[in-house]
């Protein structure tokens, strides 16, 4: 495991840079959330982040995240946990009882098993679409042309708290038209939230409007 003391400096350079993009972007400091990535890290590691002040985690799967936050919470309880992996629909009432948001609302058979799962927890966690921006075959989410029709599935039909949009971007070429198209799809359907950006272009994300940036191995290190 990373040490603690790299930890924390780790979350401080990324702080930096976070600040010097809104700057650039001539956005409000506070414009952006950093989501610290703690997938496959220990619970150790998620309490020298909570240390050293980060309080928003993302988890890929949902038995990990049971393993590590639930104890945590008392002594934290302004944490914040982000399922951001893809979810399976056996497994999202197990996500509704745990996250406080869910980004990984990605086709309909989930939306339907999400919204189930909460008239029976009687909890509602935030919900972000992710969109398939570069519609590769081997990647989760909704396709980009049918965005607009699944978000009125999941608000009007089922009553979702959907309140955003999600994408990872392809790895090779410019990931900023397409951080562009999803800030500006988000901004049309009145969505404040835009989860864009990891370790390699939270950067460029911040520039094109992202309010939250994933971040992970900047922070914790080489996933094990």
């Amino acid at each position: 495991m990373t040490s603690p003391d790299d930890i924390a400096h780790n979350l401080a350079r990324i702080r930096a840079r976070i600040a010097e993009a809104t700057a650039r972007a001539n956005r409000p400091a506070k414009a952006v959330t950093l989501v610290a990535v703690s997938k496959t890290h220990p619970a150790a590691a998620v309490e020298a982040a909570l240390a050293a002040g980060q309080l928003v985690f993302g988890e890929n799967r949902v038995q990990e995240a049971a393993g590590k936050f639930p104890a945590l919470r008392p002594a934290w309880p302004a944490l914040r946990l982000h399922v951001i992996g893809a979810l399976q629909t056996n497994k999202a009432r197990d996500a509704v009882r745990l996250a406080d948001v869910i980004e990984s609302l990605d086709r309909p058979k989930l939306a339907h098993a999400l919204a189930e799962a909460m008239t029976k927890e009687g909890r509602r966690p935030d919900c972000l679409v992710q969109v398939n921006v570069g519609e590769e075959p081997q990647k989760a989410g909704i396709l980009p042309a049918e965005t607009d029709a699944f978000l009125r599935t999941c608000l009007e039909e089922l009553g979702l708290p959907v309140r955003g949009l999600m994408c990872i971007p392809p790895a090779e070429g410019d990931p900023r038209p397409h951080f562009d198209w999803l800030a500006a799809r988000a901004a049309q359907h009145g969505l404040p939230v835009v989860s864009m950006g990891m370790s390699g272009d939270f950067e460029a994300a911040i520039g094109c409007g992202a309010t939250h940036v994933r971040v992970g191995s900047a922070i914790f290190g080489a996933r094990a």
